[in-house]
C-alpha cells in the first residue's frame, strides 16, 4: 500500500523556520520524484518544490529560502523552510508521482500525481 504521510507543519513567526517532513512507503523513492505542494485560503494547490533521485526544482517564490532533501534509508523527504513569509502560509501536501526522465521543471504538473498526503498545516503568525 502506497502511503504518504506529512508532519512538522504548526504555527510560525515571519522570518522564522520549519522543516516538513514525509514519510513515503509503498513505493520505491529512487524511481519516484516526490513533490510539496501547497494550498493557500481561496487559491489553488501549487508545486513549491520537487525532489528526484538526481535534481531538484524550486517555485520562484521559494528560492534561496526552502530547501529539499531526502534521505533514501529513512524513506523520507524533508522541506527546511527559512525566512518565513506570511504568503507561505497554507497546507502542505507532498505527492509522488514516478520518475519518467523529463525535465525537472515538469514536476509542477498536479495532475501527474496519484498518490497524496493528507497535508499538514503551515500558519504564519501576525
Amino acid at each position: 500500500q502506497i502511503q504518504l504521510v506529512e508532519s512538522g507543519g504548526g504555527l510560525a513567526q515571519p522570518g522564522g523556520s520549519l522543516r516538513l517532513s514525509c514519510a513515503v512507503s509503498g513505493i520505491k523513492m529512487d524511481f519516484n520524484i516526490i513533490t510539496w505542494f501547497r494550498q493557500a485560503p481561496g487559491k489553488e494547490r501549487e508545486a513549491v518544490s520537487c525532489s528526484s533521485s538526481s535534481d531538484t526544482y524550486y517555485a520562484d517564490s521559494v528560492k534561496g529560502r526552502f530547501t529539499i532533501s531526502r534521505d533514501n534509508a529513512k524513506k523520507t523527504v524533508y522541506l527546511q523552510m527559512n525566512g518565513l513569509k506570511p504568503e507561505d502560509t497554507g497546507v502542505y501536501y507532498c505527492a509522488a508521482t514516478p520518475n519518467l526522465l523529463r525535465p525537472i521543471g515538469e514536476c509542477v504538473r498536479i495532475n501527474d500525481y496519484r498518490t497524496w498526503g493528507q497535508g499538514t498545516q503551515v500558519s504564519l503568525s501576525s
